[in-house]
């Protein structure tokens, strides 16, 4: 018998995927506490559902019978709950106890480890250096085509798709920010929180491992930060920053950019907006975030001070719900939307911006939309520059858009650039 009366199934990754030729449902744990994946047969999928922390397992019984039309013996509902409880897919005591231990490992470890090196990048630093230099060296031209900005960026938006994909636009982005880079020494570092609770910014004082040498996170911000939040709120799902890839994969270049000199970085996740984007109030009213963003807003003003947005933008077709395959029509529709889109972030527009998407209701379901967000509010007046955008493949006739933007100030005589 499961040791859960009233199984709760956690927030996980799910797909439907091909098992041994049938229809099945994939689990994954987006914390990665867990196993790899679960699959779940489609005959018993809808189970998932019922398990909501409302039902006993006589209840589920019952329900699957009532709503789904399904007879299955206790026996079978007991052996599916007790495999989701072993793999540690349910909320109980069980899995808390194994988040607790992963969490203190992830705080006492020396630094957060660089879990993409050796699959979405090379480990090996000399290899590694190859290929950014690489992209660098085919983005050079293209930068020097360029008008010379007025001022330099105190800010800039880039991809966090993997490399291979996305390489050019972060090279070209990365390229023409690569003076402002090396006069600043503080980085404040937002990506996306794709496992995030709506509304939330997750803090932590972990540095950050890459195979190019670690980036020390500047503690001293980061609990200003949170003392501004709140502790519970700032680091409540800090263990997401293990697993989040959007800060490593901008991480990986601002360490290749900026060389051997030490730096400080102050890495937020960005939860999802996605209530906000459906009507539902606006990221202000979230008492946590507003603070946030004014203690942020505060350091982002300081010199020698960049703010770094790892954003990807809409990810469409039949991979991400949508009923359509990315064909060409669809895919000169993405374009002119995105294009309008970049055009609110490039008058520095944070509200323009999230309310175009909220008019469509998130359709085209920009992931980057939190830290774009957040970036723009708190570098305050900012004008911005394309300097690159791409729409990706992605599996099953799908895409993935991408740009590269710079912010700058022309109205801070503080921070001129390279035509002073």
């Amino acid at each position: 018998m499961v040791n859960n009366s009233y199984p709760k199934l956690r927030a996980l990754d799910h797909q439907w995927i091909e098992h041994d030729g049938q229809p099945a449902m994939l689990l994954q744990d987006r914390l990665g506490i867990g196993p790899r994946g679960v699959v779940v047969p489609r005959l018993l999928v809808p189970m998932l559902a019922l398990c909501d922390g409302t039902r006993s397992p006589s209840q589920i019984q019952t329900a699957l019978g009532l709503e789904w039309g399904l007879s299955l013996p206790m026996a079978t509902v007991e052996g599916v709950l007790s495999h989701l409880d072993e793999a540690l897919l349910l909320e109980n005591a069980r899995f808390a106890e194994r988040y607790r231990q992963a969490l203190e490992s992830y705080r006492t470890a020396p630094s957060r480890p660089a879990i993409l090196a050796g699959s979405s990048y090379p480990s090996d630093p000399r290899e590694l250096a190859r290929l950014l230099d690489s992209y660098l060296a085919e983005a050079a031209p293209q930068r020097n085509g360029r008008r010379a900005l007025s001022h330099e960026p105190r800010g800039l938006i880039c991809p966090h798709i993997d490399y291979d994909r996305g390489g050019p636009v972060y090279a070209q982005v990365w390229e023409s920010a690569r003076e402002a880079l090396r006069a600043a020494d503080t980085f404040i570092v937002l990506g996306t929180d794709h496992a995030g609770e709506p509304g939330a910014l997750t803090l932590t004082r972990q540095s950050f491992q890459t195979p190019l040498g670690i980036l020390a996170t500047d503690r001293a911000a980061v609990d200003a930060v949170a003392d501004t939040m709140g502790p519970r709120a700032a680091f409540a799902s800090e263990l997401n920053h293990r697993v989040e890839h959007s800060l490593e994969l901008a991480l990986v270049w601002l360490r290749h950019l900026t060389g051997d000199r030490p730096i400080r970085i102050l890495p937020v996740l960005c939860g999802s907006f996605h209530p906000f984007t459906q009507g539902n109030g606006r990221p202000s009213d979230v008492t946590s975030w507003r603070a946030a963003a004014d203690a942020l807003r505060e350091l982002a003003q300081r010199d020698r001070t960049m703010v770094i947005a790892a954003a990807d933008l809409a990810h469409m077709g039949p991979a991400f719900g949508d009923p359509q395959p990315m064909e060409l029509a669809e895919r000169a529709s993405l374009y002119r939307a995105d294009q309008e889109s970049l055009s609110t972030v490039c008058r520095g527009d944070e509200e323009g911006f999230l309310d175009m998407l909220a008019e469509e209701r998130d359709r085209r379901k920009v992931c980057g939309l939190p830290p774009i967000y957040l970036a723009l509010s708190i570098l305050g007046e900012v004008v911005g520059e394309v300097v690159d955008y791409a729409i990706c493949p992605a599996p099953g006739d799908s895409a993935v858009s991408i740009a590269g933007v710079l912010l700058t100030n022309p109205s801070n005589p503080g921070r001129q650039g390279e035509s002073d």
